[in-house]
Formats: C-alpha cells, sequence, structure tokens
C-alpha cells in the first residue's frame, strides 16, 4: 500500500491491475477501511479490463486522523444540530485529489454506503474528474433520504465497549445486523475480517466524525439531476440501514440512471452478486465509450 498527499492530508490506497487499464476508484462507507472491499473483489475487477484503485478515507484506516478537530457531538447532530468537523463535500474533494495526486484525470467512481454518497459528490462537484457513477446501497441524503430501520439505527447508535475482545464482538454483531437475510453468515471468515481491520486501525472517533458529516448533510436530489455521465445505482431489498427506497430515489433523480436491485441483499454486497455487478460496471465502462487521457 501506498499514500498520496492530496487536500491537506495523507491518503492511504491499494491499486489493482494494468496502470494503463481504464481507472476506476472504489470508495468505502461509514468507519469502514479500504479492506471492505475484498481482495479478490478488487483482483476479479481488475480482470475485467479496469486499474481498480481503494483507498482509506480521512479519519479511517490509514490515511489522516482529524485529531485536531476533537469529539463528535453525535447526540446533538441527531438532535438537529450538527457541527460537523468536515463536510461529505471535503471527502469528495480528497477523492479528487487522489485521483489528482495519482495523475489520472477521470476515472470510474463506485462508492459504497456513505462512499456512494461521496462518489455522487464527486459527479457532482468535480464532474471532469468522472468517466461514470456507481452508487451502491447509497441513498440522496438529507430532507430525501429514508430513515434506517429500528436494527439499523441501533448499529449507529450504540456505544463501542473498551476492550479488544468486547469491540471485535461488536464488530460482529453489527455485520450479523447488515447481512442480508437471503445470505448465509458465515462467523468464522466474518470475525476474521472484523479482527484484521481492528487491528489495522480501530478509530471509533473518526466514525462518529464521519456519521456526523451524513447528518450535516444537505438533499442531494436536485444536484443528482445535473449529472451527466452513465450512472448505476445498486440496492439490497433487505437494507435495513440504508432501505431500498433510498437507492430508488437517487436513480430517479439522476437522468438515464441504470437501477438493479437484489432480493434479500443487506446492507453489504455478498460475493453472489459479483458477477452481475461487474458485469454491470463493465456495460457502464462501454457506455462511458472512452477513458480520458491521463
Amino acid at each position: 500500500m501506498s499514500s498520496v498527499r492530496a487536500n491537506g492530508i495523507e491518503i492511504e490506497y491499494e491499486p489493482f491491475g494494468d496502470p494503463e487499464a481504464a481507472p476506476l476508484l472504489l470508495v468505502m462507507g461509514l468507519g469502514a477501511q479500504m479492506l471492505s472491499w475484498d481482495e479478490d473483489f478488487c483482483a476479479r475487477l481488475a480482470a475485467r479490463g479496469f486499474y481498480v484503485i481503494r483507498y482509506d478515507n480521512r479519519d479511517s484506516g490509514l490515511s489522516t486522523k482529524m485529531e485536531s478537530a476533537g469529539e463528535p457531538d453525535i447526540l446533538g447532530a441527531f438532535g438537529g444540530s450538527p457541527n460537523p468537523a468536515y463536510s461529505l463535500d471535503d471527502l469528495a474533494d480528497d477523492a479528487a485529489g487522489l485521483l489528482d495526486g495519482l495523475g489520472i484525470r477521470a476515472a470510474h467512481i463506485v462508492g459504497a454506503s456513505m462512499g456512494g454518497f461521496i462518489a455522487q459528490l464527486v459527479a457532482i462537484n468535480h464532474p471532469d474528474h468522472v468517466l461514470s457513477l456507481t452508487s451502491i446501497m447509497s441513498g440522496p441524503g438529507g430532507r430525501d433520504a429514508v430513515p434506517p430501520e429500528p436494527e439499523g439505527a441501533a448499529v449507529l447508535m450504540k456505544v463501542p465497549p473498551p476492550s479488544r475482545d468486547e469491540q471485535i464482538e461488536h464488530g460482529l454483531w453489527i455485520r450479523k445486523v447488515l447481512h442480508g437475510p437471503d445470505d448465509p453468515f458465515d462467523e468464522a471468515a466474518e470475525t476474521t475480517r472484523v479482527e484484521r481491520a481492528h487491528d489495522r486501525s480501530y478509530y471509533p472517533v473518526g466514525t462518529g466524525r464521519q456519521l456526523v458529516a451524513i447528518l450535516a448533510s444537505d438533499s442531494r436530489v436536485q444536484r443528482l439531476g445535473a449529472i451527466k455521465v452513465p450512472t448505476l445505482v445498486i440496492h439490497g431489498t433487505g437494507d435495513v440501514l440504508v432501505p431500498v427506497e433510498n437507492g430508488r430515489r437517487v436513480a430517479a433523480a439522476v437522468p438515464g440512471a441504470r437501477l438493479i436491485e437484489f432480493e434479500g441483499m443487506g446492507h453489504n454486497l455478498p460475493e453472489r452478486v459479483w458477477p452481475q455487478v461487474f458485469d454491470a460496471i463493465e456495460e457502464l465502462a462501454r457506455e462511458a465509450s472512452a477513458v480520458k487521457p491521463r
């Protein structure tokens, strides 16, 4: 893995595939590190003809932690008085800055959950950096967002425990809650993933600051109407954190967007859907017709 200085911070990233292939940037969600984009997912996507780049958002993983911002006021943000340390637009600027730092003029942007919010804003705020947009298990934000189901809301509100073992159990509980009803839960494999991410960088205060940025954001519906690039929206019908109506609203707001719904998929991306996701992203790239010169 490597890092780039961009937008005033260090951004940790990892590439897969041929640097001369079509660049594709993977943007991850709330509190999640780049590891949440499974290595096999990245490698198989690269095998489809993309130069795949995954990275850590600020306040997660090995990218800059915004420690000077202090503790986030999450209860105040839920109460309607957010005081964010930074905005989702800043996170979109980070993504664009990473591409600039890598000498990539434009890329296919793929974002999941909060990463979908960020990907949408890259397409809105930095259209020259975007060849196509894929928004996965994401939504329109602000007053146009459909709130989580009660069990999904509990994931956002529950305070992480103090010890490592309890934190691992907490992370596993989150994965169980968000797991889709139509997919088996592999507890051993999921425990390994949680432990790996924890030991690489456990930083719940950064997750809190990211959450406040989400709660402070406005609806993007009107601005989504200005997106010109080919757009794909992917969502699961079993998502309790970002219910599927959110994806439908994003797809309705972006002119010509294609919507794919996976029955029983939760707030995750199970391997059973990967082939169809890869096919759809490839088709989207063909629609985009040509990669802009770098």
